[in-house]
């Protein structure tokens, strides 16, 4: 179920923000609560950047200064790779890509996981949901929490997920290798108008 302060950002932002945003339920739900409302006025560019910049926000769950942090570096490449450059900071965050391989349903219950210790990456355990992963990193679930309610039946449940092509995962071993740099196929994320946004 999706909370009220949840429901009301989907509603501002859309459905892309929250995975449970993403249903039929959500989208009736959303349609109802705009009968007989007025038409929102026309957004300025500055109005649509900022809801941009909102969207990755909550999506990825992070604070202002962790997502300008992330703008600062990408544009320190000039090039025009500079939001290809943006999107793999965000995804290569341990937290997303323990979310991206399937393991947890949302990026906040990936988050709680890293936080708690529940796994390794290059044999050493990481608590940081902000640790940036990179290629050739073999990402563990910890041995001890291999037999917690948390990864209970994740064989049945990784069985039909598809991985992105940049991520692997052996469910016999438990791990997961980074294979490549992540690619934005993500059409709900308007990355050059955050860059924009910042770079006011």
């Amino acid at each position: 179920m999706l909370s009220k302060p949840k429901f009301k950002i989907c509603r501002r932002l859309g459905p892309g923000v929250y995975d449970k945003c993403q249903t039929t339920k959500f989208s009736t739900a959303s349609v109802k609560g705009g009968v007989g409302a007025r038409r929102p006025r026309a957004l300025s560019e500055y109005g649509a950047q900022f809801i941009e910049k909102q969207k990755i926000r909550f999506s990825y769950g992070i604070s202002e200064r962790q997502l300008s942090n992330y703008v600062e570096k990408a544009s320190h490449i000039k090039s025009a790779g500079t939001a290809e450059k943006f999107y793999e900071e965000l995804e290569s965050r341990l937290d997303n890509v323990i979310y991206r391989i399937g393991l947890g349903n949302s990026r906040r219950s990936a988050r709680q996981m890293v936080s708690h210790g529940h796994f390794i990456v290059n044999n050493h355990k990481v608590t940081v949901p902000s640790f940036k992963v990179k290629i050739g990193d073999v990402i563990k679930i910890r041995e001890g929490s291999k037999n917690t309610k948390l990864f209970e039946g994740i064989a049945g449940r990784l069985k039909d997920y598809i991985l992105p092509p940049w991520l692997t995962f052996d469910l016999a071993t438990m791990e997961g290798k980074i294979l490549a740099k992540p690619k934005n196929t993500e059409a709900f994320l308007d990355l050059n108008a955050v860059l924009e946004f910042y770079s006011r």
